[in-house]
């Protein structure tokens, strides 16, 4: 049966994430000290101690992310799992989609650990503390929902940014406007309109800065096609295209994150099992109120690489 690999996105980070993996697998350790020495400071020590307010940083949560879920693809592969020939497809949620082509081969471990600091850097930089903000939507339709962000909006920025499935979406922009948005998704029947404690307004057009930054920064780095299509989160189609994927990557930064569309995608092309790769269960338990139909697995610690690699190789 057909096996799709996915990967975690911001927010299902945790202190103490893949510590078991590199101490079962070398070859997972290898993949922390590569992303220190890519990095130059000690990025395991923070993901492995703490404090979580540091590790929970856009610009440290995001290569730290990355890292659990190539350890724990390594420690896959390094017991004779072959992603080429096993998986029909890969795909991440937001950050995750870095995660998905340095584990596809797209990029260099290394260079997906010093994009996705540039990255979360730049996202932070690119709105003043205070001026944006983002909220969750629960139990709306998605185009009440849009139709609140039209409203609300009135020259502001205010949109959808994560369709994450399981009615629940995430709007994103200008603080008042999506306070304002949110008020209105609660006036129209949402079960709930809560804001986010996060630090930036994520996916809106108000990210434009950082999207000019990631252009640079993807076009300075050695990029090959990757072993397995990727379904982007901008189109929900496969490509193995370097060019395109650049572009989408691109794109991501102010696009939405089209996570429900991209589970119903690979349940009409015949994928019977999504395995979360790294850290969490966040998309595993998006992928069951999606598709109920589809079975889930994750593969974020050793345990879970032994039972995986019993089913998959």
């Amino acid at each position: 049966m057909a096996v799709a690999f996915t990967f975690p996105g911001q927010g299902s980070q945790s202190v103490g994430m893949g510590k078991d993996l590199a101490d079962a697998f070398p070859e997972a350790r290898r993949v922390f000290e590569e992303v220190d020495a890519a990095l130059g400071e000690k990025l395991s020590k923070l993901i492995w101690e703490g404090p979580e307010e540091t590790l929970t940083l856009t610009a440290n949560a995001q290569p730290a992310l990355m890292a659990v879920s190539l350890a724990a693809l390594r420690a896959l592969e390094s017991r004779g799992f072959s992603l080429k020939d096993k998986v029909s497809y890969v795909a991440g949620h937001s950050l995750g989609e870095y995660s998905a082509l340095a584990a596809a081969g797209f990029v260099s471990v290394a260079d997906a650990a010093r994009l996705l600091r540039i990255r979360g850097n730049a996202m932070q930089a690119a709105v003043p503390a205070g001026e944006g903000a983002m909220a969750a939507i629960i139990g709306l339709e998605q185009a009440d929902v849009e139709a609140a962000c039209a409203e609300a909006g009135q020259g502001s920025v205010c949109q959808i940014a994560n369709d994450n499935g399981g009615g629940q979406l995430v709007i994103s922009g200008a603080r008042a406007a999506v306070e304002l948005a949110a008020k209105l998704c609660t006036e129209k029947g949402a079960k709930r309109a809560l804001m986010l404690q996060v630090s930036a307004p994520f996916h809106s057009a108000m990210m434009m800065p950082a999207a000019d930054v990631m252009r640079d920064a993807l076009a300075g780095v050695a990029k090959a096609a990757p072993v397995v299509p990727i379904v982007s989160n901008v189109t929900v189609t496969p490509t193995s295209d370097p060019d395109e994927i650049a572009r989408h990557l691109v794109e991501q930064v102010v696009a939405r994150v089209r996570w429900r569309e991209t589970v119903e995608w690979f349940g009409q092309n015949g994928i019977a099992t999504l395995y979360e790769v790294g850290a969490g269960k966040v998309l595993s338990g998006l992928a069951r109120r999606i598709n109920r139909d589809i079975a889930t697995g994750g593969i974020g610690t050793a345990v879970e690489v032994e039972t995986a690699l019993a089913a998959l190789v």
